[in-house]
């Protein structure tokens, strides 16, 4: 390895622990008083609002809520196997989901997580649809409608039809199915008595109260989201409180929606037709935020009838789930509400190997172990000759040390002594950074995986390990819960659990089989790389460091083995 590559990578090394510092220290205090700022303006009075034109046609607009009003309209129950919840038939709003298959912690007694609640709530966030046209004279249904149902429970036996008469000749019908996931389905119809020709536009909305606290890490988008003409399109609740995002789409299909790292609610419009989407902040006293879409415009005149149909996604981010359904109803990038990163070409194909193995094996932490021996059986050609060259360069240590010792006045004469000599010798000596480069994108490819993927969720291991997603829960300084005392306290980057500290001790076993660094200033701060590694990842899922601790005795092992026939070889 030459001095300018190990430069390098103690740079970009020493660089991701200032980043991380400075996550840490200075971004995420910042975060949390921000959070605090805005739950603090959170009331509960009841608030007048109007809600800004709708980008696109004749000055139509989506209807607002006009007060918070306690529901005491009837509700339809929703009951699936993976999710309850109801609707109400004021204003045919779907406003109360909660997710049955997951719980907001580990604890025996801990509550399902909640995706969407009443606007009754103290954070509403609920969908609706409707129609809007340009003529004012006609009623159409708003916020304040009361339907009649079908049936009071919607399920995947049991379809619910709500209907609304607005007495001056439009009937109003929507059909709402869903299905054993998370997918809802709406099919509005309208059906005209009145001598004029009305022109309709569909739309649907998300209505989120309140700016949720998001984990505050960049890599992660956590907020609105939508794909447009098959483009990810992405804004935070900061952005949409500077400036509403609106987006006309050129093609067809697309859809908009809220995530957050694990949930996902998403508005799916009809895909064989152009819709226009729009992102934005409603202002008020609290904090209110938008995603909807608004359909082409339908003519209908009368006696005739027009239909729309849309999807409503509320639940889990299940990648298996959401290709299924991008698949089924063509819904273009679905798959993009999972933030995969940069390394998507990479991070998906991971999770369905590992997800494939744990299917096999029974255990995401023993899947990880198995994933990662695969990697290295690819690797391996380009590792065996990154070790051997290594092993070489260790032996010719003593030698290059004389040479440098000779030529110290010298310095070109000492760089072609040195050149030689790796001719000589058949040693590339930049080839022991291949094992290092080939990590990195595996190493951020895999963390994707471990972060964002609802599988990884609460998904055990062995021993203490109750949660491969988050961080070792051990601590250094209560001796790995020895010593009776919690340390939750302490940060994460310095409550050091067991894990972190074997992946600090496999790292300077494998730094101890590196020939060393020819600058002595490279060979101090190459020493305190494994403690430097060890504080990083301490803070890191427990899956990824898992996986690094099993991949450095991996790399051990092989290298040890090379090594010792290397030097037995040059002996000889």
């Amino acid at each position: 390895m030459t001095p300018d590559t190990r430069n390098l990578i103690a740079a970009a090394s020493l660089s991701m622990l200032v980043l991380v510092m400075w996550q840490l220290y200075f971004v995420e205090p910042d975060l949390e008083a921000q959070r605090a700022e805005y739950n603090a303006a959170q009331v509960q009075d009841d608030l007048p609002s109007t809600s800004p034109d709708q980008a696109g046609t004749n000055n139509a607009t989506l209807g607002d809520i006009a007060v918070r009003p306690v529901d005491d309209a009837m509700r339809i129950a929703i009951e699936t196997p993976l999710m309850k919840g109801s609707l109400t038939t004021k204003g045919a709003r779907i406003d109360d989901v909660t997710l049955t298959a997951y719980q907001e912690t580990l604890d025996e007694d801990a509550d399902d997580v909640t995706l969407l609640r009443k606007i009754s709530d103290t954070a509403p966030y609920f969908a609706e649809f409707g129609w809007i046209g340009d003529n004012t004279n006609v009623a159409l249904p708003d916020a304040s409608t009361i339907w009649s149902a079908s049936s009071d429970i919607l399920s995947p036996n049991n379809d619910v039809t709500l209907t609304w008469n607005n007495g001056e000749g439009l009937v109003f019908t929507r059909l709402l199915s869903i299905d054993e996931q998370y997918m809802i389905t709406v099919t509005d119809q309208v059906t005209s008595e009145l001598d004029d020709t009305l022109r309709l536009l569909p739309y649907g909305l998300i209505r989120r109260f309140g700016t949720p606290a998001t984990t505050g890490i960049y890599i992660l988008h956590e907020g609105p989201i939508g794909v447009v003409d098959t483009t990810l399109k992405e804004r935070t609740y900061d952005d949409l409180r500077d400036e509403a995002s609106a987006f006309t789409s050129e093609e067809n299909g697309g859809w908009v929606g809220f995530t957050d790292k694990y949930w996902l609610t998403a508005l799916v419009p009809a895909q064989s037709q152009k819709s226009n989407f729009s992102m934005r902040s409603l202002g008020g006293v609290e904090d209110r935020y938008q995603a909807d879409y608004l359909g082409a415009p339908l003519v209908l005149s009368k006696g005739q009838t027009i239909s729309y149909e849309s999807h409503f996604f509320a639940g889990a981010k299940v990648l298996t789930m959401i290709d299924a359904y991008a698949e089924e109803l063509n819904i273009p990038n679905f798959d993009l509400a999972i933030d995969f990163g940069w390394f998507y070409f990479m991070t998906k194909p991971f999770f369905y190997a590992i997800n494939w193995l744990n299917g096999l094996l029974g255990n995401f932490g023993v899947a990880i172990l198995a994933f990662t021996v695969f990697i290295r059986l690819v690797l391996y050609p380009l590792a065996d000759k990154s070790y051997r060259s290594m092993a070489k360069m260790r032996a010719l240590s003593p030698r290059l040390t004389k040479m440098r010792e000779q030529y110290k006045d010298d310095r070109q004469k000492l760089n072609q002594e040195m050149m030689a000599l790796y001719r000589q010798e058949k040693v590339n000596p930049a080839a022991g950074c291949l094992p290092i480069l080939l990590q990195i994108p595996v190493f951020f490819a895999l963390y994707k995986v471990l972060y964002v993927s609802i599988e990884m969720r609460h998904a055990p291991f062995f021993g203490w390990i109750k949660d491969l997603s988050e961080i070792d829960p051990t601590s250094i300084f209560n001796l790995f819960g020895l010593l009776p005392y919690s340390t939750t306290y302490i940060p994460d980057f310095l409550n050091i659990g067991l894990w972190p500290v074997a992946m600090g001790l496999s790292m300077f076993i494998q730094q101890k089989l590196n020939p060393p660094p020819p600058d002595p200033i490279q060979a101090k701060i190459f020493q305190w790389m494994p403690i430097a590694f060890t504080f990083l990842l301490a803070g890191f899922p427990a899956g990824l460091v898992i996986y690094w601790t099993w991949n450095n005795t991996l790399s051990i092992i092989q290298q040890w083995y090379i090594t010792r026939r290397i030097e037995k070889a040059m002996k000889a």
